[in-house]
């Protein structure tokens, strides 16, 4: 059995997912991690990282490696164990994480649930994730009814990101939904 921190495993409050572990990197025990922070050498600035069941890892060294980085953590120090955490989650508490330095920059995590309305006030659905398939931001949003929608997470198709009203406004023809693709009333 793989323990990677001494005492009881607390879960984190308000996680947000920094990397996803993937395959080891020479048999020392360094491992590959997708890192979903903006700088990805800056993964283990924010404190111990935690998997969903609360264990953590502290990060010894890291360094890019094409569109990964290999890191070192402290816990680990055997391919077998690095080999038994490919697919693992990586957390922060949201409080660990800075204050956005601009107010045109939000972190995912924060969007996530707010309710999305069209440029007329109308409903379109929540926010329930993001993606990145290499072309840049892309947020989904699920309607009362029917099937998710994806819209660019651009300035000019949501002009609006207003995270104290729980609120986010999308711009229909700037997003693509003329079509009636997104409809909170179920149409």
């Amino acid at each position: 059995m793989l323990i990677l921190t001494e005492g009881p495993m607390t879960k984190l409050p308000n996680p947000v997912l920094l990397g996803v572990i993937g395959a080891p990197h020479g048999v020392r025990g360094e491992i590959r991690v997708k890192p979903f922070t903006a700088d990805p050498l800056s993964l283990g600035d924010y404190g111990p990282l935690s998997d969903a069941q609360g264990r953590r890892l502290t990060v010894e060294a890291i360094r890019p490696a094409k569109s990964v980085v290999v890191v070192r953590f402290k816990e680990i120090t055997t391919r077998e164990a690095a080999e038994a955490l490919n697919g693992v989650e990586l957390f922060v508490d949201r409080s660990a994480l800075p204050a956005a330095d601009d107010e045109d920059e939000f972190y995912h995590a924060d969007l996530i649930g707010l309710e999305a309305r069209d440029e007329t006030g109308a409903p379109l659905g929540r926010v329930t994730a993001f993606h990145d398939f290499g072309a840049g931001d892309i947020m989904e949003i699920m309607p009362v009814s029917g099937r998710a929608v994806l819209v660019p997470f651009t300035r000019v198709a949501v002009p609006v990101v207003d995270i104290q009203a729980g609120t986010v406004v999308v711009d229909r023809q700037a997003a693509g939904l003329d079509d009636g693709s997104a409809s909170g009333d179920g149409e």
